[in-house]
């Protein structure tokens, strides 16, 4: 598996969900559904941020438990306008770029302290962990999203890895 790629099929696939959400009205983009966490307005800042928590462990920096609200590349209750949402996404992908290509054991071992619903929970588990993690949190998510924007009749599909990432030719 290369990390990098992987990750590379995930912005191939960010952007897509972005051109599908473009054309969305404001009450559009903030509708509410009865599944997930209810809207795009509120799914989409969460990707983000969890991205950035993800970039930060694999990393192996430091994160205080909790995560101050103020730490997030958007604030987790103040869901932004989609513009501010793109734009600092854009600039967290860099980000998580390059706390992939340091990682240069994906074995070893990580550990830290989270805050889990008021109480103070150790982890241990490796930079490979957290990038299948950050992967499948975000095509979980995503999932969703499609399902939203498919509700408001927009046709979001066609976006599997081998769709995005296998070379083809026909023969």
């Amino acid at each position: 598996m290369k990390p990098q790629r992987l990750y590379d099929y995930l912005v191939l696939a960010r952007v897509k969900v972005f051109d599908w959400t473009w054309p969305l009205t404001a009450e559009q983009y903030g509708r509410e559904f009865a599944f997930g966490m209810k809207s795009l307005k509120a799914t989409l800042p969460h990707m983000l941020n969890a991205e950035w928590v993800y970039a930060q462990r694999m990393s192996g920096e430091a994160l205080p438990a909790p995560i101050p609200p103020t730490a997030f590349p958007v604030h987790p209750e103040h869901h932004p306008d989609f513009t501010v949402l793109e734009a600092a996404w854009v600039a967290q992908a860099q980000r998580t770029r390059t706390a992939i290509a340091g990682v240069h054991d994906w074995s070893r071992a990580l550990e830290y302290v989270v805050d889990w619903d008021g109480s103070a929970m150790r982890i241990r588990t490796t930079p490979g962990d957290v990038m299948a993690q950050l992967v499948i949190h975000e095509a979980h998510h995503r999932a969703q999203c499609m399902a939203m924007l498919r509700q408001m009749g927009i046709a979001a599909e066609d976006l599997d890895y081998s769709y995005w990432m296998y070379y083809r030719e026909r023969v």
